[in-house]
């Protein structure tokens, strides 16, 4: 089995700010999650724990780790999606600005593809390689600490709706799902 686990919340989060792959870190109320997380983490027999690189799923994993007396593997795999020129902007100013790239995002339409950045595809492509990985590296029960959007495209390589589900799942910061 394999856990995901978003990490705590930052600014931008709070702002709503689409961050991308862009070095924000946890604040105060994110660092809490993360400690949240890992009390949720506790008594699953989790055996592996992976990583995003980026800091905000970093630092939630090193909570985690400590936790669970394990060492988190950071995997560019699970990082967030690329955002591209979207990377930074207010999500109202993104939608106001933008109306047509907003509403095919929010469509999920499979044309999309943030400007400057991937495509929720590209995304899932990656994420899913990690994964078959890190099954086949056979280390299971494994948490892997990620993003909203990684959850999301992880849920629906497995929903038959595919990436038209993206939107239908509510990832809150410091959340652990099950695949």
């Amino acid at each position: 089995m394999i856990l995901l686990g978003r990490h705590g919340e930052t600014a931008a989060n709070r702002e709503r700010r689409f961050q991308g792959q862009g070095p924000e870190p946890l604040n105060d109320r994110g660092r809490e999650q993360a400690a949240e997380l890992a009390r949720a983490a506790e008594g699953r027999g989790i055996v592996a724990l992976a990583c995003s690189p980026l800091p905000r799923a970093r630092e939630t994993a090193d909570v985690v780790g400590a936790r669970l007396g394990l060492e988190p593997r950071p995997d560019a795999r699970f990082m967030e999606t690329d955002t591209g020129d979207w990377t930074g902007r207010l999500m109202a100013d993104v939608e106001r600005e933008d109306p047509g790239g907003w509403a095919a995002y929010h469509a999920t339409d499979p044309a999309f593809r943030f400007p400057g950045g991937e495509s929720l595809e590209e995304q899932m492509e990656r994420v899913v390689a990690g994964f078959v990985d890190l099954t086949q590296a056979g280390a299971l029960p494994a948490l892997v600490v990620c993003h909203r959007g990684v959850v999301r495209v992880a849920r629906c390589h497995t929903d038959r709706r595919g990436l038209a589900a993206f939107m239908d799942f509510d990832v809150p910061n410091g959340t652990l799902v099950a695949l």
